[in-house]
């Protein structure tokens, strides 16, 4: 082999002194740089980012990557590892998984998530258990789960729902509708009363006594 007097030439097989490497020793790649104007050939153990090796009879190239936002690749249509903030998926890279898939971080690659079925219909509105005594209630509906993540870290939606409903029958058969007291306001309005009533017999005793 002629490596010649530049540094550039090292791993030749053939070298120009204006364009570098011509021709590579076996197993090294052939990686075409580009300087502005100017492009020389350089023997490289492996490709640099955003190239993959292609071994052929005659020499072995860097070619580029072909895939938007990568890295680097295994070949010119499939990507081994996207750009930061892309996440890898079959080849590619993505800002956001696509449908049925989750973002796992750590790697930054599209696994398959959690799938759940379709919504049911929404339940009948009811509030402790009664579907009547109230004007106000709740009605839930669910869905089921149909294939588990393939991580366990990775969540899955939510599965039950519920929102305010009206309720159908606001008066229960055979009874007579009141509106639920809380028990404080019970206790509250006791107390007033008592208040109320020790106060009217203090001014009676008052009252009594001038009399006399």
């Amino acid at each position: 082999a002629s490596y010649g007097p530049n540094p550039i030439c090292k791993g030749c097989l053939s070298c120009s002194k204006d364009n570098g490497c011509i021709r590579c020793q076996h197993k090294l790649f052939f990686f075409l740089r580009r300087e502005g104007m100017r492009q020389y050939g350089e023997c490289l153990d492996s490709c640099p980012s955003g190239y993959y090796g292609r071994r052929t009879p005659d020499m072995n190239r860097c070619s580029r990557c072909r895939i938007e936002n990568c890295d680097s690749c295994f070949s010119r249509d499939f990507c081994t590892k996207c750009k930061t903030g892309f996440y890898s998926h079959r080849g590619r890279c993505f800002r956001g998984c696509p449908p049925g898939f989750a973002a796992l971080e750590e790697l930054m690659e599209c696994v398959e998530g959690c799938e759940v079925g379709q919504w049911s219909e929404w339940g009948t509105c009811s509030r402790n258990n009664k579907t009547c005594g109230f004007k106000w209630g709740l009605e839930t509906r669910t869905r089921q789960i149909v294939k588990k993540p393939a991580k366990d870290t990775i969540p899955c939606p939510t599965i039950a729902e519920s929102r305010r409903c009206k309720m159908a029958m606001r008066h229960c058969p055979g009874g007579t509708w009141r509106r639920p007291t809380k028990t404080k306001d019970k206790k509250k309005k006791k107390k007033n009363l008592m208040e109320r009533a020790q106060k009217q017999h203090s001014i009676f005793l008052a009252t009594d006594k001038t009399s006399q």
